[in-house]
């Protein structure tokens, strides 16, 4: 929304299309599905920026990833190397360098007397290699106007070919007649000698977007590249010259060595020489870091290429390699923003770039929506992210276990702890709840308006049956021990995610619909530790040999205590007997098989839970005869109960069994 004509004194506007960017006005970018997706393979065990990563390598909603993109880059990169022979500029001056020979010879064959004898004696003393005979012929007083207008076509190619390398739009320019050459060349020149200029300023930090804007707007049309700041315009001339560099350090020596000599050789105005020789320097000093030495692996076969189309070559190999190793990720510190996504459309299409977008998009909201935070140690789970998860794994248990979501918790007595659910009932003789007066009135106006009658005065008359009261429900209050085994063999058995989905699921449970409950996860393997949902949530298995239950239930134990006036609710989540414990000193010790000590020291815990009045669950995974043998004998001491459930209904039996205890207890 733009003002017309003083629009904003006026209070008139015009409307246009947005073309600012993305829709302002567009509803966020939804990756609660791909969160989903990413967290089922984190809680399996697998590290976020791994899981990210894959999920960017195969892409999504049909869109092509990133190993796609890569291979068609590598395609291309392929292709390109098989379009022709790099080091073809030799091949073709020695074709011409022959043709005027062959040309000059027959010319003197025709002629009689001591200079044509002394041309030939001359001509059979120059150089073997190209550029000696180039070279060698630069003094030559040709006899044959045909041979001496071949050798100057040399000389011309040359020259078009080393200034064409570096400047991609001056190779045309340079290819017409010898007048339009000539003032083709003295252009070039100024050219050179304002970039110079310009480059110069640039590198003292100079403030160069006038001088810049003034440059192109007289040698624009020698750039096909359209560089929009001095930055672009080094960088465009930068490749082609780490492009060149590459090119002549893919030949072999013999061949570097020849043209080399012929590239200088061609730049014989000393004016024009001194110009590019400066220009090199200049962005070698501006773009130091430019991979100017690696060789290009030469195709095979293919037409000889000239010197300006081959850099041109070489340079699109340089951006093909670059883009593959964007496109891979496989470099310390590497992001989605290092693609460059302009190049990316320019050789693989729009479609490709949008696939890019969409990649980059996702990784952008992740992050802005509060899902995933960057930190030094890379990419991180928020707790956010975590609470989805717990979301998404408890509707997958809810959807399992029936009617667990209706009054479980409730206790209809009323007192001061009560909470109004919300609803209301008609009152009751002997409700001590809260009259509803909106409702109560409300149920006598519609009674009145029925029975087409007011009381007198004008007011409302009250009977029994307009009275409702105000719902409430007493919340009974749990504290809540879960006790997950992290040992290895949980991940070797396929079990890990499925116990932290369950811990999750559990923990959301708790935090969105039993608030005043007190959750507490304790993992353990050698020994045990309290883990936050989101600590729970980045947990990777540790080669680490043990399963410690009593330590487990030590914490349970001490969390239980904390919460004196609280149901307590001990549950247990493990696939081995117990065969650590804690020594008198506080370190953990572990023995296979199973000693005495740690299950004497183990029961030992047991019993002090029982005495706090605590019910004691084990949810027993995997068919251990000894872990079987162990639970059976703690159920019977603790007045507890076992499950062996199915891993995939793990967390269904968990909630349900949560939701049981308390109902029962209560």
């Amino acid at each position: 929304m733009t003002p017309r004509d003083g629009g904003e004194q006026h209070g008139r506007f015009r409307y246009a299309p947005w073309s600012g960017g993305p829709d302002p006005l567009a509803p966020p970018f939804d990756v609660r599905s791909v969160l989903d997706e990413v967290g089922q393979d984190v809680l399996s065990g697998g590290s976020l920026r791994e899981t990210l990563r894959e999920l960017m390598r195969r892409g999504m909603d049909g869109r092509r990833g990133l190993d796609d993109l890569a291979e068609r880059v590598r395609r291309l990169r392929e292709a390109a190397r098989r379009r022709g022979d790099l080091g073809g500029t030799l091949d073709q001056v020695r074709a011409m360098l022959d043709q005027a020979l062959a040309e000059e010879r027959d010319a003197l064959a025709g002629e009689d007397g001591d200079d044509a004898r002394l041309a030939e004696m001359d001509l059979a003393t120059i150089p073997d290699d190209v550029a000696g005979a180039v070279r060698a012929l630069g003094d030559y007083a040709w006899h044959s106007p045909k041979a001496r207008e071949t050798y100057e076509q040399i000389q011309q190619m040359l020259q078009r070919e080393v200034v064409g390398a570096q400047f991609e739009g001056l190779k045309q320019a340079l290819s017409g007649n010898d007048p339009q050459a000539q003032q083709a060349m003295q252009a070039v020149k100024d050219m050179l000698a304002d970039l110079n200029r310009l480059l110069a300023a640039h590198a003292r930090g100079e403030d160069t977007e006038d001088q810049f804007r003034d440059f192109m707007d007289k040698h624009g049309d020698l750039f096909p590249e359209h560089p929009e700041n001095v930055d672009e315009l080094i960088d465009a001339l930068a490749r082609r010259q780490a492009a060149a560099d590459r090119l002549m350090a893919s030949l072999t020596p013999e061949q570097r060595e020849q043209l080399g000599q012929l590239m200088s050789d061609a730049l014989g105005d000393p004016d024009l020489a001194s110009q590019m020789a400066q220009l090199s320097d200049n962005l070698r000093a501006l773009r130091p870091g430019l991979d100017r030495h690696s060789p290009v692996q030469p195709g095979q076969g293919g037409e000889p290429m000239g010197y300006g189309d081959a850099v041109g070559a070489v340079a699109e190999l340089a951006d093909l390699e670059q883009l593959g190793e964007q496109l891979g990720q496989g470099y310390f510190g590497a992001t989605l923003d290092d693609v460059d996504v302009e190049r990316l459309e320019q050789y693989l299409g729009a479609d490709a770039a949008r696939d890019m977008e969409a990649l980059r998009r996702l990784e952008r909201e992740l992050e802005r929506q509060g899902y995933v935070s960057r930190g030094d140690d890379g990419l991180r789970l928020t707790p956010r992210a975590v609470r989805r998860l717990g979301e998404t794994a408890l509707k997958r248990v809810f959807e399992r276990v029936e009617a667990a979501g209706r009054g479980d918790h409730d206790d209809r007595a009323a007192g001061q702890a009560d909470e109004p659910t919300g609803l209301t009932r008609q009152w009751e003789f002997g409700d001590e709840l809260p009259i509803d007066t909106v409702r109560t009135v409300s149920n006598a106006l519609q009674r009145n308006a029925a029975q087409r009658s007011t009381a007198s005065g004008g007011g409302v008359e009250l009977l029994v049956e307009d009275f409702e009261v105000a719902e409430t429900e007493r919340r009974s209050v749990a504290a809540v021990a879960l006790c997950v085994d992290m040992s290895f063999s949980m991940m070797q058995e396929g079990r890990w995610g499925p116990m932290k989905q369950t811990a999750l699921a559990l923990s959301h449970l708790v935090q969105t619909r039993f608030r005043h409950d007190a959750l507490q996860i304790i993992g353990f393997n050698l020994a045990a530790r309290t883990l936050t949902p989101t600590e729970l949530t980045e947990a990777e298995p540790e080669w680490v040999q043990g399963t410690n239950l009593q330590h487990a239930l030590m914490l349970a134990s001490r969390h239980l205590r904390r919460h004196p006036d609280a149901e307590p609710v001990v549950l247990v989540v493990t696939d081995g007997e117990p065969t650590a414990h804690i020594e008198v000193d506080g370190r953990p010790t572990f023995h296979w098989p199973a000693t005495q000590e740690t299950v004497r020291a183990t029961v030992a815990q047991v019993d002090e839970l029982r005495r706090s009045g605590a019910q004691l669950n084990i949810f027993m995974l995997g068919d251990d005869s000894g872990l079987a043998r162990f639970v059976d004998a703690v159920a019977r001491r603790a007045g507890g109960r076992v499950f062996t459930p199915d891993i995939a209904r793990l967390g269904e039996y968990v909630v349900a069994d949560y939701l049981r205890t308390r109902r029962g207890r209560r």
